[in-house]
């Protein structure tokens, strides 16, 4: 945890270290805010962080979206991702699936890329294993630049519950 003041007060490197990980290995996307505080409230703080992904060139958001991992996928078996997406997919039980389960992961994941071109993002804290799985079905019907907006929407999502779990006030 790190208080809204010691951010505010910071370096920009101190800024960067303390958030760089709130958006999945995308510390760019915090090291464009740094020059925007001091910020007022954690909320002020997130829609700083949201302005600077939404203005974000197309091709930045699609490496945001693609820097995230598979939804119980090879990474998260050989605990291969960012502390957060561990904590978020183990709070689903996603790192416990039975084979069954991880084999439906693994068919929808690789279904899901290989329309798209990216993993799917969904914020998991939001869901149950079982809303997930719906979720994945019926997004994988949709199109591709609605799914581009929906990944988006989604890393917004994360990334708001991740400042609120790491920036006191």
């Amino acid at each position: 945890m790190v208080s809204l003041v010691e951010l505010n007060k910071g370096e920009d490197a101190d800024f960067i270290a303390a958030l760089g990980d709130v958006f999945e290995h995308s510390p760019w996307l915090v090291e464009r805010t740094a020059s925007a505080r001091p910020f007022a409230t954690r909320d002020v703080l997130i829609e700083a962080l949201m302005v600077a992904m939404r203005e974000a060139a197309e091709e930045e958001k699609l490496a945001l979206i693609r820097a995230h991992p598979d939804l119980a996928g090879k990474a998260a078996r050989a605990g291969d991702m960012t502390d957060h997406s561990r904590y978020e997919q183990s709070s689903v039980g996603l790192d416990r699936l039975s084979d069954d389960d991880y084999d439906r992961f693994t068919r929808l994941n690789d279904a899901y890329k290989e329309k798209f071109g990216f993993p799917f993002i969904i914020a998991v804290l939001d869901h149950t294993k079982d809303s997930i799985l719906a979720a994945f079905e019926e997004r994988i019907e949709s199109s591709r630049e609605s799914q581009i907006d929906e990944a988006i929407n989604n890393i917004g999502r994360i990334v708001s519950l991740r400042v609120l779990n790491t920036v006191t006030e």
